[in-house]
């Protein structure tokens, strides 16, 4: 009987290996496209993409828990950047000028979205809701975004703007507090 289920449990992770390659290999690389001569944005995409695979799986998880502790390491405390790889990200991303950027596991995150350095995408108080910010949205240096709010489609954000409301879809947004002062058609 215990030799009928080694057999089993070694397909077993044969098959979630295949499908975890071959399945996610153009997941781990899809944002490089996006980063061309971006070496460190490369890098980091592709860190943060295979974490946030491995920890989407749990028998990933445990084998592969080494992997997360490098990533926590090498990406947060070498690099300077916080991207929890729980969180939600669409592809296309680009990180440019990577330090100091920090964003709250729960935030949502869009496709096509560029973030410069000194960014902090999080909750106003403990425990509150983070932002969800759309797609094709181009994120200024050193901006915050905090708080339950919403980021529209085609949204530009200046260099060192504070967001705390809601911003509509094709907007140019600067200042402190950060105010709409153009509409794109």
């Amino acid at each position: 009987m215990v030799t009928e289920y080694i057999p089993s449990l070694a397909k077993f992770y044969l098959n979630s290996y295949n499908n975890f390659t071959i399945n996610n290999m153009s997941y781990i690389f899809q944002d490089w496209k996006r980063n061309n001569n971006n070496t460190k944005g490369k890098i980091i995409t592709s860190l943060f993409r295979l974490a946030h695979t491995i920890s989407s799986k749990k028998y990933l998880k445990y084998i592969l828990f080494p992997y997360l502790l490098f990533y926590r390491f090498f990406v947060e405390w070498l690099l300077g950047i916080e991207l929890p790889w729980h969180t939600k990200v669409g592809s296309g991303l680009i990180v440019y000028h990577g330090q100091s950027i920090v964003v709250n596991k729960n935030s949502i995150i869009g496709y096509n979205c560029t973030m410069r350095q000194c960014l902090t995408i999080g909750n106003a108080k403990k425990n509150g809701k983070s932002p969800t910010i759309g797609n094709n949205v181009e994120i200024g240096a050193n901006v915050c975004i905090i708080g339950d709010i919403t980021i529209g489609d085609y949204v530009t954000i200046g260099a060192g703007s504070v967001v705390v409301k809601n911003i509509p879809p094709h907007s140019i947004v600067v200042g402190n507090p950060a105010r709409v002062i153009n509409t794109m058609s």
